[in-house]
């Protein structure tokens, strides 16, 4: 009896090592990669159990992101959303992809619950600012208001049935820039997760699209900053971030700074706003927040806020000689 229980704590002993043999041979390892899409560098972070996994997801999502590129572009003459807009006015309902119909859905939805604050139809408007941010001048009046009369999100109609859209006014242009690195960043997460990934992080051009932590960790850890210098590392994990400012983006304009993000109700770009950090479940509503609570500001946002359940902001904005803040994140 005695040299029976001995030999079974052997075996056991035994299986228990090569278990933990395969247990670390298998324990997952950090993979970086980077790529040029959408006009910004997208850098995935990938906890992966071998390099040919790590690869073949990695790849598989920036061939998506390249996909979503080709389809959603406003610079592309040849992409979808660019074939669309060229159809505006035409009194026809316009059969667009699930992908394109989504985006514009979401997109709708926002602007509803912000009042317009967000509006993936003022791309006849941001035409002009791009066009007088390359030359260096300021847009005048008339310009800003002919661009005006064609954007407006209660000028698109949508069809779920028949997946397709209306375009009220000839002349519309659709620009989903202010959520589309967002949008991409979580169609590359459900290919990382195809693939069996659970811990990654992706950078889309400074929109996060964050899954579980790397292991052994809490959260990813995320430095929010000005432009100026670091204000504080925040820890999280499955949430989108996107951070919003005039940092990098903008006009010069006699002793005046324009931000690249431009309000739908004045054709203007913002001149007061510093900085909106947005923390969301997802990385395409923490894209789009930004650039709504950006137009919104301290006072109307608090009120839309109350509309956007789970997110959270960080928001920084000027006030004569003061900057005030409003942050919900802490």
């Amino acid at each position: 009896m005695r040299l029976g229980y001995i030999s079974l704590r052997a075996i056991l002993f035994l299986l228990l090592n090569i278990f933990c043999s395969e247990r670390l041979s298998a324990q997952e390892q950090r993979y970086t990669f980077e790529k040029g899409l959408m006009g910004s560098p997208f850098k995935l972070i990938i906890y992966a159990s071998n390099d040919t996994l790590a690869n073949k997801a990695a790849n598989c999502a920036f061939k998506r992101i390249e996909d979503l590129n080709e389809a959603l572009s406003d610079y592309r003459d040849d992409s979808e959303i660019n074939h669309v807009s060229a159809q505006s006015g035409s009194g026809k309902w316009i059969a667009v992809s699930k992908d394109l119909f989504d985006i514009l859905s979401i997109s709708d939805d926002v602007s509803k619950r912000t009042n317009g604050a967000f509006d993936a139809t003022l791309g006849p408007v941001v035409q002009e600012w791009r066009r007088a941010t390359r030359k260096g001048y300021l847009p005048d009046k008339k310009t800003i208001r002919t661009a005006l009369s064609k954007a407006g999100y209660k000028k698109i109609k949508f069809d779920k049935g028949n997946q397709s859209i209306w375009l009220a006014k000839k002349g519309m242009r659709l620009d989903i820039g202010g959520l589309g690195k967002g949008y991409a960043a979580d169609e590359a997460v459900k290919v990382l997760r195809s693939y069996g990934i659970k811990s990654a992080m992706i950078d889309a051009g400074g929109k996060l699209a964050l899954m579980d932590p790397p292991p052994g960790e809490n959260g990813w850890k995320i430095v929010v900053s000005t432009g100026r210098d670091s204000i504080k590392t925040i820890e999280y994990a499955n949430v989108g971030i996107a951070t919003s400012g005039p940092t990098y983006r903008y006009l010069e304009y006699r002793g005046k700074r324009y931000s690249h993000i431009v309000n739908p109700k004045t054709g203007i770009g913002l001149l007061f706003h510093l900085r909106t950090t947005v923390i969301s479940p997802n990385a395409t509503e923490a894209d789009a927040l930004a650039t709504a609570f950006s137009v919104s500001g301290i006072k109307e946002g608090k009120k839309y806020l109350k509309r956007f359940p789970n997110n959270k902001v960080w928001m920084e904005e000027r006030k004569g000689d003061r900057v005030l803040t409003w942050n919900t994140i802490n």
